[in-house]
């Protein structure tokens, strides 16, 4: 006598438990979970950023929608809620209200427990309220993606176990778990914490990596910080941002359009003094002419130290990683040998001094247009009469500059 241990019917249960209906080998579900988890992370940098939360990009309705759709079933997050939370982080970058700064919560609470972080700003109406308007109303959203947010995970856990058996169940916790670790852990809190500047934004942002692979551009976060409104994320001819491909692709069939993207510094003829115009191009790639001013000083320090032994090896690394920083970025720690590295070379303290007096030229607003552009004359001239060469090839670079 047979008995239901021993039967087909268990044999066949337990098969399925185990490979699902579709049977496929564990490399094959992890190749599935790579592609679903990347078109996730496609659909927050598109859809929930570029588009929702900064308007940098229109995207076409059914584009619109299939994105939104796709994050209720993967991740449970609404749009109203994410654009919210991440236009009053750009508001209050740094301060003691930025749901997400490791600057303030510390980066091992924004690594592990970002998205508890996003929970609880998500709870907050003033928060919604205040910077989630524009955001989808439809009844869609609101008797479906909003009321029922568990109800899509709680979907795609079924199907993932139902095609999968037990592997779908590793499917599925690995796309729960792809957002909080890269968006909300990863770009939140290593992105303000660690990595390389290309410009001295007012914030901690940082580019995680050159090429913007896994997390689909927001790699290169200090870019964006620099020029949120963009919908491209890289500047330099180095770095690579696999979202802009996607826009790129979207827009030659007619789904999306990029509304903006960073300004491009041009140049002419070398006026014979900065005037209005210059002061205009100035302010308006402030952060591309002082990346430029940077790099001058890192030659001036270059030139210094290679032929003197004036300052201590630990000042010259200091000075080399801190000079070009705005003074409030620098670490406590940093400011004695910084002033040792001054002291011992003149011609790199007057760069750094200078450097401050050219920041003033945008930051103070209690001057009118006329005097400013008369303090900006009087910058180059103290400049080229420096006998600094660096400075004085600056200056006649920056007489050159013109509005793209």
């Amino acid at each position: 006598m047979t008995t239901f241990l021993d039967s087909p019917m268990l044999s066949a249960m337990l098969d399925w438990l185990a490979h699902g209906v579709l049977g496929w080998a564990w490399w094959q579900v992890l190749l599935l979970g790579l592609l679903m988890t990347h078109i996730t992370i496609v659909s927050v940098t598109l859809y929930l950023h570029r588009h929702s939360a900064h308007r940098a990009l229109d995207l076409h309705p059914a584009v619109r929608h299939f994105f939104r759709f796709w994050l209720w079933m993967t991740t449970g997050m609404t749009t109203k809620a994410w654009t919210a939370i991440h236009r009053k982080h750009h508001a209050k970058c740094e301060q003691a209200e930025d749901p997400h700064s490791p600057q303030i919560h510390g980066l091992k609470k924004v690594m592990w427990q970002g998205a508890e972080l996003y929970r609880a700003e998500a709870e907050n109406d003033d928060t919604l309220a205040r910077y989630g308007h524009g955001t989808p109303n439809d009844w869609l959203e609101r008797n479906v993606y909003n009321r029922h947010s568990v109800l899509g995970v709680s979907l795609m856990l079924i199907i993932d176990v139902l095609l999968f058996g037990g592997l779908g169940a590793a499917l599925w916790a690995m796309q729960m778990a792809w957002i909080p670790f890269w968006a909300a852990g990863v770009v939140n809190g290593v992105g303000h914490f660690w990595g390389y500047r290309n410009f001295e934004a007012q914030d901690a942002s940082t580019n995680l990596t050159p090429w913007g692979l896994i997390i689909g551009g927001e790699e290169l976060h200090n870019n964006h910080h620099t020029y949120p409104t963009s919908a491209k994320f890289s500047v330099k001819p180095y770095e690579f941002d696999i979202g802009w491909v996607y826009i790129t692709v979207l827009s030659s069939v007619g789904l999306a359009r990029a509304k903006k993207t960073p300004p491009r510094l041009a140049y002419g003829d070398v006026r014979p003094v900065a005037d209005a115009q210059t002061l205009e191009a100035l302010i308006a790639h402030r952060y591309e002419v002082m990346a430029g001013y940077a790099r001058q000083m890192r030659e001036v320090l270059h030139q210094q130290t290679a032929s003197a032994g004036a300052a201590s090896a630990g000042a010259i690394r200091s000075a080399r990683r801190w000079l070009h920083r705005d003074a409030d970025k620098v670490p406590a720690a940093a400011v004695p040998q910084l002033a040792e590295a001054r002291a011992a070379y003149p011609a790199l303290d007057k760069m750094v001094t200078m450097r401050e007096e050219l920041r003033q030229l945008w930051l103070n607003t209690g001057r009118s247009r006329e005097q400013l552009v008369a303090d900006l004359q009087a910058w180059c001239k103290r400049a080229e009469d420096s006998g600094i060469a660096a400075l004085h090839e600056f200056s006649m670079k920056l007489r050159a500059v013109r509005v793209a």
